[in-house]
């Protein structure tokens, strides 16, 4: 691929209105992903190249959260750690079962939390009574959300989020915090092991890598300042178009 000045300037706007999505409610891989293969690169690479410059947007996104205090890194250690062995198990077992075996599923599944959220429209706007104590929820959502982002991926944010909300009665912005933790630790992951693949472009991945830092610094910033009505509406919004993603590439 030849990295033209207008290429160059389309991928770095890419990469930056995915890292502001994402930063915010996730689903920024419904931009990078087909701007990836609207390039021309074979499926692999994308999907290689999407990790790797996703990184960096959501490295920002929770760095930026820790420093203001919504992330005390001591807390997540226990949720990053369940999460690293889930996504690794997620990362061996795809390369024999094909992640197409989620396909019928998620989509339902993230159809179900925007009705939710669209029903409870208090949910998620303040602290709550936790139903899970810490350690329970990182080692059953660490490990099972862990994997499903190294197996398949689509709409890990979002299941992220919900539990935080559901598991331990953060608000939608402290969980949206903790979910950019999650994601940049399974992100890490799979990008390893493309990376081991050779199918990282790493000319195309660093420009959009530097342009999810500018866009996921936006956006978290963002978050902090206006808080859940800010979230909320792009959240159900992001999660919808997940859906609608998810069942076009299912039927159609």
């Amino acid at each position: 691929m030849t990295l033209t000045p207008l290429l160059a300037a389309l991928l770095f706007a890419g990469g930056a209105a995915a890292g502001w999505i994402d930063s915010i409610a996730g689903g920024g891989g419904l931009i990078t992903i087909p701007l990836l293969l609207w390039v021309g690169l074979p499926p692999q690479v994308v999907l290689g190249t999407n990790k790797f410059q996703s990184s960096f947007g959501s490295f920002t996104a929770a760095r930026h959260y820790a420093r203001e205090g919504l992330v005390p890194p001591g807390d997540a250690l226990p949720g990053v750690l369940f999460t690293l062995a889930g996504a690794t198990a997620g990362c061996i077992t795809v390369q024999v079962i094909p992640g197409d075996v989620m396909n019928g599923v998620i989509p339902f599944l993230l159809l179900g939390i925007a009705v939710y959220l669209l029903f409870t429209p208090s949910l998620g706007h303040r602290e709550s009574h936790a139903r899970f104590s810490r350690i329970p929820f990182y080692a059953l959502f660490g490990l099972l959300l862990g994997f499903y982002d190294g197996f398949f991926g689509p709409g890990v944010g979002s299941f992220w989020a919900i539990a935080f909300v559901l598991g331990l009665g953060f608000d939608l912005r402290r969980a949206t915090g903790y979910t950019k933790v999650m994601n940049f630790t399974s992100n890490i992951v799979s990008c390893g092991i493309f990376l081991a693949g050779g199918n990282v472009l790493f000319g195309a991945g660093l420009l959009m890598g530097c342009g999810e830092i500018a866009g996921a610094a936006l956006g978290s910033r963002m978050v902090v300042r206006r808080g859940v009505r800010f979230i909320r509406p792009i959240f159900v919004t992001m999660v919808i178009a997940t859906t609608l993603k998810l069942l076009y590439d299912r039927f159609f």
